[in-house]
């Protein structure tokens, strides 16, 4: 089966990126034969809609699940229309997630595990025009 891992580098050695839409990497296994690609995630950037960008990117790549730390609502919603599998909590190396993938320890969720924005960093405000209110 096809899965994707977010990770903070392109390796299986890497360790798990918690956030999805906004993940450094994406690593897309063969869940059998460990055989893999990285990739860029094109959501990293984006300046809304990193969630829905990322969940398109991946059912493009033709993922059946993705284990992660976390899933805002817009990018589950985009994950589960295209019926692809979303595991979160997920910690450790791309290497050991894969494994207990496979072993069958790890658990779907069936909902968002993070508040929508929660991947842009710096706190309330940053990038929306609301950071020193007018002041120069």
């Amino acid at each position: 089966m096809k899965i994707c891992v977010t990770a903070q580098a392109p390796t299986l050695d890497s360790l798990i990126d918690p956030r999805f839409g906004r993940c450094a990497n994406f690593i897309i296994v063969d869940s059998k034969t460990l055989a893999f690609e990285a990739a860029m995630n094109p959501g990293t950037m984006a300046s809304g809609g990193a969630g829905i960008h990322a969940a398109q990117f991946i059912a493009e790549q033709g993922c059946k699940a993705v284990l992660t730390g976390n899933v805002g609502p817009n990018a589950y919603n985009a994950l589960a229309a295209a019926g692809i599998t979303v595991f979160v909590g997920i910690s450790g190396t791309v290497k050991s997630a894969i494994e207990m993938f496979n072993s069958g320890q790890l658990t779907p969720t069936s909902s968002a595990t993070a508040p929508s924005h929660s991947g842009m960093g710096g706190g309330r405000g940053t990038g929306r025009g609301m950071g020193r209110r007018g002041q120069r």
